[in-house]
């Protein structure tokens, strides 16, 4: 055999010893989890709400202040949204919010505010939604007179809705 072919055969057999010998593997158990997930977070702030016009003869008109949103986001089923004022309003006074609902959910439409928690959106399931709108209304009997402004803090809440 000439030297070359054995340069050669001594030449690929090196590869593959050196070959096999880069082959080598290691493993890890990786552990994870995803746990329950729901959040809701509302962004912009409504317009002040002025009831400062009736009709003679008829009750005060109502205002609406649109503008602000809301998202969600949840990876369990059967989730709703309840909204709940932070303390009474005044006599005679209803205030009113009405939330868009995510795809497969359903809003309640315009919901009475008081302190106890009102269901504004049922039947959320997996969902990953934003910029959904929020509407507020306010109406008073002609019986109401408030020379100063007031303010109520408006918290939304999800929670199963079983």
């Amino acid at each position: 055999m000439s030297l070359r072919v054995r340069v050669l055969i001594g030449m690929i057999a090196t590869l593959a010893i050196a070959g096999e010998g880069r082959a080598q593997t290691a493993t890890q158990v990786v552990r994870f989890q995803v746990t329950a997930i729901n959040q809701v977070a509302v962004s912009g702030s409504p317009a002040p709400l002025v009831i400062n016009s009736a009709t003679a003869g008829s009750a005060a008109a109502s205002v609406t202040a649109s503008g602000t949103s809301y998202a969600v986001t949840t990876n369990e089923s059967n989730q709703k949204i309840t909204a709940s004022l932070d303390q009474p309003l005044p006599s005679d006074v209803t205030l009113e919010v009405i939330l868009a609902a995510p795809s497969g959910a359903l809003s309640a439409g315009a919901v009475p505010l008081s302190t106890s928690g009102a269901d504004v959106v049922t039947g959320i399931s997996s969902a990953s939604a934003s910029a959904l709108p929020i509407t507020y209304r306010l109406s008073a009997t002609p019986t109401v007179q408030m020379s100063a402004p007031a303010a109520r803090v408006v918290t939304f809440t999800i929670v199963s809705g079983t």
